[in-house]
């Protein structure tokens, strides 16, 4: 019985210059046709190698943090994640300051220059005095970033900034909303793997939303 050696399929080589059909003859993983089209692609080569390297350890330094990090952190982390998507949802759908109720554009116009821009996501109910709600969304609405300084600058004429949230609240959400708001005292305490979820869970909302965005 004869045996029958299988045959070495071509390949296109890898040099861009190049690009001719070519049968390997020093190994299956052979990527160009020539030597010479080996060395005109080395620089790339090595460039593609020195950014994966660099992939690898920047990941790495990740995963090193992610483990030397406290609850508190993942706290931190879970309460970004949470305000960085009611801003941007607020922003997507047009709204403006819940305290003073300036537009998007007025305020832009007023405050555009300030470092981390004009608007904040405001705490209604300040995590201070209610950190079981500092990660509940119906909490958490789009200010100025004046307002949420606590500025008497940009409130509305004869109120304070929390009172014309208040009020800004209750013509979003109605006034048996905020009252059930200001009642929910239920204890929140989130271990650290519910965190974790929470910030998964609104780092994907974030990106689903700035993608339909951009389409």
């Amino acid at each position: 019985m004869s045996l029958t050696t299988k045959k070495t399929k071509p390949k296109t080589c890898k040099n861009p210059a190049c690009g001719a059909s070519f049968v390997p003859t020093f190994s299956r993983a052979q990527k160009v046709c020539s030597w010479a089209c080996g060395l005109a692609i080395k620089d790339v080569n090595q460039e593609k190698a020195r950014k994966s390297l660099a992939l690898i350890e920047r990941k790495e330094i990740q995963v090193r943090k992610e483990a030397l990090k406290s609850r508190t952190d993942h706290l931190k982390d879970a309460e970004k994640a949470v305000r960085d998507y009611r801003r941007t949802y607020e922003l997507s759908i047009g709204s403006g300051c819940i305290s003073c109720g300036e537009s998007q554009e007025s305020i832009l116009a007023a405050q555009g220059w300030k470092t981390g821009g004009a608007f904040d996501a405001g705490h209604f109910l300040g995590k201070g005095a209610r950190p079981e709600l500092r990660l509940e969304p119906t909490n958490i609405w789009l200010q100025c970033k004046s307002c949420n300084a606590g500025s008497s600058k940009y409130a509305r004429k004869g109120i304070t900034v929390s009172q014309g949230f208040r009020d800004g609240l209750i013509a979003r959400i109605g006034l048996e909303a905020v009252e059930a708001l200001e009642a929910d005292h239920a204890p929140r305490k989130h271990e650290t793997e519910q965190l974790k979820a929470i910030t998964a869970e609104y780092r994907t909302k974030l990106k689903e939303l700035k993608k339909g965005q951009a389409a």
